[in-house]
């Protein structure tokens, strides 16, 4: 049982790989399934599983005379992750694009935070904004104590929707920056004024300074990865010629 999963589980990945880069276009149908159980060695039903795997993404459907590939567009969002790891390097547009939609999400997060945050609360959100001032310099455990700070917007403002898209993309994205070394090093002058923004915006309450402040991290967290990614690859190719 364990070996056959393991086999579904790798043909399925080789199949989304093929289907992310473009091998097959939408609309077109995947090999049949004699057809893959030859190319891949493997039983009926271990290609069964693997093209359930695919549905599962929304990246095929499952029609008669075969499975057809969807749009990308008509896939969910846990293609996400393989999108993100399909390269070494991940693409920095799309990088970009899932920084500054996750961070539209965390603005009004901290907004919800603040509005009905305990005062106990408020001060353990300040606290932890202090910490993070504390850390200048220090950019891999400032972007701990970012993550942290996210986090507990998130659980003042009862918001379990970013909390959960908070963790698939820790584990899809945050722990992939990490792996290839990538930080977020902000600069100096931007860092003080989001943490000023904040220190203030949860020690009077104000909703519209907070959100202000996180919007603007996010803005400069897009455009630090972006530039950090494109670098990265860029070297990347330079070691590889």
């Amino acid at each position: 049982m364990t070996s056959t999963n393991t086999l579904s589980n790798e043909i399925a990945g080789e199949l989304r790989a093929e289907i992310l880069r473009g091998h097959y276009h939408p609309g077109e149908r995947l090999p049949s399934e004699r057809d893959l159980s030859a190319r891949f060695g493997a039983s009926r039903g271990a290609i069964r599983e693997a093209l359930s795997q695919l549905r599962q993404l929304g990246l095929i459907d499952g029609q008669l005379g075969g499975a057809r590939v969807r749009r990308l567009k008509d896939a969910r969002i846990a293609v996400l992750g393989p999108l993100l790891s399909l390269n070494d390097t991940p693409d920095p547009k799309l990088i970009g694009q899932v920084i500054k939609t996750f961070g539209a999400l965390a603005v009004l997060t901290a907004e919800e935070a603040v509005a009905s945050a305990s005062q106990d609360e408020l001060n353990r959100l300040r606290d932890i904004v202090v910490s993070i001032d504390s850390l200048a310099g220090d950019s891999a455990r400032q972007q701990e104590k970012w993550r942290e700070l996210i986090s507990s917007l998130s659980e003042v403002a009862d918001n379990l929707v970013v909390q959960l898209i908070r963790n698939d993309l820790r584990a899809q994205f945050v722990d992939q920056m990490t792996e290839l070394g990538i930080h977020a090093a902000f600069r100096k002058r931007v860092m003080t004024q989001i943490l000023a923004g904040l220190k203030q915006g949860l020690s009077k309450r104000d909703i519209e300074k907070t959100g202000a402040a996180v919007k603007l991290y996010f803005e400069e967290l897009g455009l630090i990865m972006q530039q950090a990614l494109a670098d990265h690859h860029d070297e990347y190719r330079k070691q590889a010629s």
